[in-house]
């Protein structure tokens, strides 16, 4: 539970190895956090850099492709940290399009991680913060999704059932104390997208980690980053349909 400050005491990164994950969770522990748990495919993830700005850290073994196992997950978090205080589900694959048209049933795998594993453990999440009676879950949503682009249409098209599934469930969790924060970031320079050729307005990790956290303090329900992307897509979304898809791939 948060501290008499009002300060996240407790956090939960389900994607434990992720760039932007650990970036957020690593400024909430020097903001004040004491108890993290890092959960990640193995019962794997980098805990060094938290134990020595002085946090308790737990690992957990997560699969995102086993929603069967993400309720207990969530269990698993509170019997370690107590009441959750931020909750951050920040896996994903990224994926090619060119291999996805070849192979359907990739495609078909990675949107179950992208979007599936996204509902399953963001329901289980919710019904916790529900239950207690606050706390904040971070979807780490994508411009991707805000409207599909024919160059990455399987990943746009799960990127956009997220956005709209975090939403859904900010409206469902309204009242109860509990809230979701949707993020939309641009094309973020980092481990997922070495060797691709940066978009316009790319950003980096901290980047998006500076912004999470800025908009965790003011109250946002969705943070864009860059936040000039906003206005862009305000102008993406009303493009005629015969002019989206002749832009750049």
């Amino acid at each position: 539970m948060k501290n008499a400050l009002g300060q996240v005491d407790t956090v939960l990164l389900l994607g434990g190895r992720s760039e932007i994950g650990l970036a957020v969770v690593e400024r909430l522990v020097r903001a004040g956090a004491t108890r993290v748990m890092l959960a990640a495919r193995g019962g794997t993830a980098p805990v060094g850099r938290l134990q020595a700005l002085g946090a308790e850290v737990h690992v957990a073994d997560f699969d995102a492709a086993l929603p069967e196992t993400h309720p207990r997950l969530v269990q698993e978090a509170v019997a370690k940290l107590g009441d959750l205080d931020v909750v951050i589900p920040a896996f994903g694959v990224l994926g090619s399009q060119a291999i996805y048209d070849a192979d359907p049933v990739a495609a078909a795998r990675d949107v179950a991680v992208n979007y599936g594993g996204h509902v399953s453990v963001g329901l289980a999440a919710a019904a916790r913060l529900r239950e207690q009676g606050h706390g904040t879950l971070v979807v780490l949503s994508s411009v991707a999704g805000v409207r599909v682009r024919r160059a990455n249409f399987v990943y746009g098209s799960a990127k956009a059932g997220l956005d709209g599934f975090a939403q859904g469930l900010a409206d469902a969790l309204h009242g109860s104390g509990a809230r979701v924060v949707v993020v939309r970031p641009g094309f973020v320079i980092g481990r997922m997208t070495a060797g691709m050729k940066p978009a316009p307005m790319s950003v980096g990790v901290d980047a998006v980690a500076d912004a999470v956290i800025e908009g965790l303090r003011s109250g946002r329900q969705t943070i864009w980053v860059p936040a000039r992307l906003r206005a862009v897509f305000a102008v993406m979304r009303i493009l005629p349909r015969a002019v989206w898809r002749r832009l750049p791939r």
